[in-house]
């Protein structure tokens, strides 16, 4: 298997991580928290945030999600709260916060995301979990663009409407990819679904271009160019014509015809 090069898809993390800096990296389409350099947790409006991770595809109810931010939330220290208080295991909180990071970095750190800007000294409410290694969240980023175009190269796919195609004679369908065909209704995007199944936005896409590779969900494609209207033949071409210069227009037709 290949290794996946270093790439610092972000060179403000990079040097904020050489720093060992504490704050928060803003980008458009996330952000990132580090303590002494490293990434303790992670954020995106194209992701499921804890909450949902833990509340909808874990074992939390959204009671105890509420207590603990009402609690715990001004002091910083939800995440502790939830163990000490008995509503969630300490290693199932760690998990679904590692996903939590990678999920929302993956499209943080995304191409074309925007200008980046540092806020010093900027915590999150939810406390400390678990930190990362920036270069670690960086490489598993590289990794995962790369997961995606290896299953289906039709990135498209990650915000359209997911719209489900029948199984072919024989074709075998998982209970996880039932689960997403059945709610996939034509109008959710891979997005809308993460949220709705409570599960990462990453896996989300992949499982979607999986789909589409097997034929079982429809692959969209960009749309094509208009085309140019066609150029006026020269007067010499729309006068009576001999049939050497019929065969030249024919040959014309078939070319362009042919592009």
């Amino acid at each position: 298997m290949t290794a996946v090069a270093t790439v610092a898809v972000s060179p403000l993390l990079t040097r904020l991580a050489a720093e060992r800096a504490t704050g928060a990296l803003f980008r458009e389409r996330g952000t990132l928290f580090l303590e002494d350099g490293r990434v303790v947790h992670a954020e995106s409006p194209a992701t499921p945030g804890l909450d949902v991770l833990l509340t909808t595809g874990g074992g939390l109810t959204p009671e105890r999600w509420t207590e603990a931010v009402n609690e715990a939330g001004a002091r910083r220290q939800v995440a502790r709260f939830l163990v000490d208080s008995g509503g969630l295991a300490g290693g199932e909180l760690e998990i679904c916060h590692l996903a939590a990071i990678f999920d929302a970095a993956f499209f943080a750190l995304s191409p074309g995301s925007g200008p980046s800007r540092f806020r010093r000294g900027a915590t999150h409410w939810i406390g400390s979990v678990r930190s990362v290694p920036a270069a670690a969240v960086e490489r598993e980023t590289c990794r995962r663009r790369e997961l995606l175009d290896a299953v289906w190269p039709y990135p498209l796919l990650d915000t359209s409407p997911v719209v489900p195609r029948p199984a072919a004679p024989g074709q075998t369908v998982t209970a996880r990819q039932r689960i997403l065909l059945d709610r996939a209704d034509g109008v959710r995007t891979p997005a809308d679904l993460a949220w709705v199944l409570g599960r990462p936005a990453f896996h989300t896409l992949l499982d979607v271009r999986r789909l589409a590779a097997a034929g079982l969900v429809e692959t969209p494609h960009a749309t094509a160019p208009a085309v140019a209207a066609e150029a006026p033949l020269p007067d010499w071409m729309t006068q009576a014509q001999s049939p050497d210069v019929a065969l030249l227009r024919r040959l014309r037709d078939a070319l362009e015809a042919s592009l």
